[in-house]
């Protein structure tokens, strides 16, 4: 098929996280408590672990990238949480008893992704193709583009938000 405007890059990175920003409403309408702190299984990720979890990493990966401070701590959310985890932990390697730390109405996880996501797309539509070879971590071999950790962020939530959206559906065990 040929097209006058090629798609690009910018405007399909916009439509993958506006699609992690419209599943996490999805999951986050209608909730209530006992189902967002639900673990399943009793030792799985609760819907709220999961939903402020990505949240966390895409504020901290892309904030990182994009030379900006984290929403998390720019617009004291981070006060709001009152999490009892250090200001800068995303979730990465949480213990059982810090998952089931992570508890929050769903109106201010909500808020809080929305405030992220927002900042997400004003930096995207600053790219064009070529910042996307940009190296923007040298820990790793070969080096972390930033084409690649933008993919690993868009991977991680879809995979973040998928399970919260799953669990959302699930019935609780007897006991949970």
């Amino acid at each position: 098929m040929c097209r006058e405007e090629t798609v690009k890059t910018n405007e399909l990175l916009l439509d993958a996280f506006g699609r992690i920003r419209e599943t996490v409403e999805a999951t986050l309408s209608g909730i209530d408590g006992g189902t967002l702190d639900r673990r399943p299984g009793g030792n799985g990720n609760s819907i709220a672990w999961l939903i402020w979890h990505l949240a966390r990493v895409e504020d901290a990966q892309l904030s990182d990238v994009a030379g900006r401070e984290q929403v998390w701590t720019a617009r004291d959310f981070v006060g709001r949480f009152a999490l009892p985890l250090s200001r800068d932990d995303t979730g990465y390697g949480h213990s059982s008893k810090q998952v089931d730390a992570v508890r929050a109405e769903p109106e201010l996880l909500l808020e809080y992704y929305d405030a992220v996501h927002r900042q997400t797309l004003e930096f995207l539509k600053t790219l064009d193709d070529g910042d996307l070879d940009r190296v923007v971590d040298t820990r790793w071999d070969p080096p972390v583009t930033l084409g690649v950790r933008l993919v690993s962020t868009i991977a991680d939530s879809l995979q973040h938000v998928g399970q919260a959206a799953y669990a959302k559906g699930l019935k609780p065990l007897q006991g949970q």
